[in-house]
C-alpha cells in the first residue's frame, strides 16, 4: 500500500518534502498513464522595446525572406543566443568562462 500525499501550503513546502521524499513511496509508477497538455502554451509577457529603425528594417527584411513575422523572428534570435549563451547550451556561457579563467 501506497503512502498518501500530504497537502502542501504551497509550492515552497512541496519542493522541499518531494527533496527528502521519493515518489516510489507515494505513487504507482506501473499505474501510470502519460499525460497529455495538447493546449498547454508557455506563459509570456508583453514588453516595450526601442530599436533603431534601420534594425527594425533589417529585421523585417530578414522575417520576410523566411515568411514568418518579425516579432517571431526576433524571439528566435534570441532564443537561439540564450541557448549558446547558458550553461544548459552546448557551452558554458562567457561569464563562466571569464569566472574560470580568472581563477586559473
Amino acid at each position: 500500500m501506497k503512502k498518501r500525499i500530504p497537502q502542501f501550503k504551497n509550492e515552497d513546502e512541496e519542493r522541499k518534502f518531494w527533496l527528502t521524499h521519493s515518489s516510489t513511496d507515494y505513487v504507482d509508477w506501473k499505474k501510470a498513464q502519460r499525460a497529455r497538455l495538447p493546449n498547454l502554451k508557455p506563459s509570456v509577457k508583453t514588453i516595450s522595446l526601442r530599436l533603431p529603425e534601420s534594425m527594425l528594417e533589417e529585421l523585417k527584411r530578414l522575417a520576410n525572406k523566411r515568411d514568418v513575422p518579425y516579432q517571431s523572428l526576433v524571439k528566435i534570435f534570441l532564443a537561439e543566443r540564450i541557448d549558446g549563451e547558458s550553461d544548459h547550451g552546448l557551452g558554458q556561457s562567457k561569464q563562466t568562462r571569464r569566472t574560470t579563467e580568472s581563477r586559473r
